[in-house]
C-alpha cells in the first residue's frame, strides 16, 4: 500500500516498526508513504533484479550492502514489468550512476515508479533488529505524511500481515504467452506463473525448451491443452498455507506422472502437495549468498534466494507420501532449513532457492538440466 508524489530531494523521512522502533533519513526516490513487510537483502549486487522480482510484492526491502545504486538502472535487467517492492531502504545511495550500461539513475527510476524509500538509515542496526525480533509490519513516511511517531506506528499496526497473505494471482500474468526455444526446438514445458522472473523461461528456453507461460488461475485442463512435456511452477509472493489452488493443480500433475520442477512458492506448494507442512521463517533467506549443500552429492552451492517461509519436512528420513516416497534433496547449511524436494517413485522435484540467477551466482544452473533429463527420461 503506497501513496507517493514525485520529488524526493533531501525531504526529510522516517521509517516506523511496528514495534515502536524508528530510523530516521532522507526520502529516496518517491515521496509519501508506504507499508509493506520489513526484510533484509543480503546481495551486494543485482538490486534491479531484486526490485523487480514479484516474490517482494509488498515487502520494504533493507539493502544491506551500504552502496546502492552505483551502476544506475537500464532497460534490459528487469525481472518482470514492473517494481515490485512495496518501499526500499538504503544506508548510501550513489551520488551518480556509473555504468555504461545505465539510462538512468536508481533514484530517478524508484520516482518514476512512484516507490516510497529512505536513505541516510544505520541498516546494520536495521538488519540486526530484525534479526532479533523478526520480520515486522514497517512504515515509510516522508513529505506531508510525516506526523507524531506513535501515531504512525498505530498505523503501521493497522496494516496486514505476511502471514495469510494470498498474493500470485496479483503479480502473475493475466494472459498465456510462449516464450520460444532457442535454436531447435526439444521439449514443451507448461510453467504456472505465480511470480515468475523473466530469466526462469529463458534459462529453459537456452536447453530448446519452448515455455507457455500460463496464469496463476490456470486448470489442469489449460495444462494439458498444451500437450507438455513438463510442468514448472514458479517463484511468487505469500502464505503458501493460503495457495489451495496451485496446491490442488500441482496434485493433478503428480497423479498424472508428468515431469515436474518447482523452485521457491513452487518448492513450498510441492511441500504442502505431498502432505508436509509450511511455516514461517522468523527473518527469511534473502540474497545472493546463501550456502546450500546438495545431499545426494555432497556439493555446496552459493545460491540466490527470497523467501520468508518453508517446508516443514523430516531431514533424517524418507518420507511416504500419496505420490511415493520422498526426501529433503537440499538443506540451507545456516540453519538447517529445507531447500529442496525430490520424488523417488515420481519425476518431480523442487529447490527453495532461485537457480536462474537472476541475480546471483550460476552454481545451481544443473538444475534446469536436471528437468531436462527428467523429461528425456519419461520420453523414452
Amino acid at each position: 500500500m503506497t501513496t507517493s508524489t514525485r520529488g524526493a530531494g533531501q525531504a526529510p523521512a522516517v521509517l516506523v516498526l511496528e514495534d515502536g522502533r524508528t530510523f530516521r533519513g532522507r526520502a529516496y526516490g518517491a515521496v509519501g508513504e508506504t507499508f509493506g513487510e520489513a526484510v533484509f537483502s543480503t546481495g551486494m549486487t543485482g538490486y534491479q533484479e531484486t526490485l523487480t522480482d514479484p516474490s517482494y510484492h509488498r515487502q520494504v526491502v533493507v539493502m544491506t550492502a551500504p552502496h546502492v545504486g552505483n551502476t544506475g538502472v537500464n532497460d534490459e535487467d528487469p525481472e518482470s514489468r514492473r517494481i515490485w517492492v512495496a518501499g526500499y531502504v538504503v544506508r548510501d545511495p550513489a551520488r551518480r550512476a556509473s555504468n555504461w550500461r545505465s539510462q538512468r539513475s536508481l533514484d530517478e527510476e524508484l520516482e518514476r515508479q512512484g516507490v516510497v524509500g529512505i536513505s541516510g538509515v544505520d541498516t546494520r542496526a536495521l538488519t540486526r533488529h530484525l534479526r532479533e525480533r523478526g520480520a515486522m509490519r514497517v512504515g515509510i513516511f516522508s513529505g506531508e505524511q510525516l506526523a507524531d511517531e506513535a501515531a504512525l506506528v498505530e498505523r503501521v499496526r493497522q496494516a496486514p500481515e505476511m502471514k495469510g497473505a494470498d498474493l500470485s494471482a496479483e503479480v502473475a500474468t493475466e494472459q498465456a504467452y510462449v516464450v520460444p526455444a532457442i535454436g531447435e526446438k526439444k521439449f514443451t514445458v507448461a510453467a504456472v506463473d505465480l511470480g515468475i522472473k523473466g530469466m526462469t523461461p529463458h534459462r529453459m528456453a537456452e536447453r530448446g525448451i519452448e515455455v507457455h507461460v500460463l496464469p496463476a488461475t490456470a486448470t489442469a485442463e489449460d495444462i494439458w491443452a498444451v500437450k507438455p512435456d513438463g510442468v514448472f511452477f514458479s517463484n511468487g509472493p505469500g502464505d503458501p498455507a493460503t495457495a489451495g489452488h496451485p496446491v490442488a493443480l500441482m496434485r493433478a500433475v503428480l497423479e498424472r506422472g508428468t515431469p515436474l520442477f518447482g523452485i521457491c512458492f513452487g518448492n513450498q506448494i510441492l511441500g504442502r502437495a505431498l502432505g508436509f507442512g509450511t511455516f514461517k521463517l522468523k527473518y527469511g533467506h534473502r540474497g545472493i549468498n546463501q550456502p546450500v549443500q546438495d545431499r545426494s552429492t555432497g556439493k555446496v552451492e552459493v545460491t540466490a534466494h527470497n523467501h520468508g517461509f518453508a517446508v516443514d519436512a523430516p531431514l533424517d528420513k524418507v518420507s511416504e507420501t500419496p505420490y511415493g516416497r520422498a526426501e529433503v534433496s537440499h538443506v540451507c547449511l545456516n540453519d538447517n532449513v529445507v531447500e529442496g524436494l525430490r520424488l523417488l517413485d515420481r519425476p518431480a522435484f523442487s529447490v527453495q532457492y532461485h537457480p536462474e540467477a537472476a541475480a546471483g551466482p550460476h552454481d545451481a544452473a544443473y538444475l534446469f538440466d536436471r528437468f531436462v533429463t527428467l523429461m528425456e527420461g519419461q520420453r523414452a
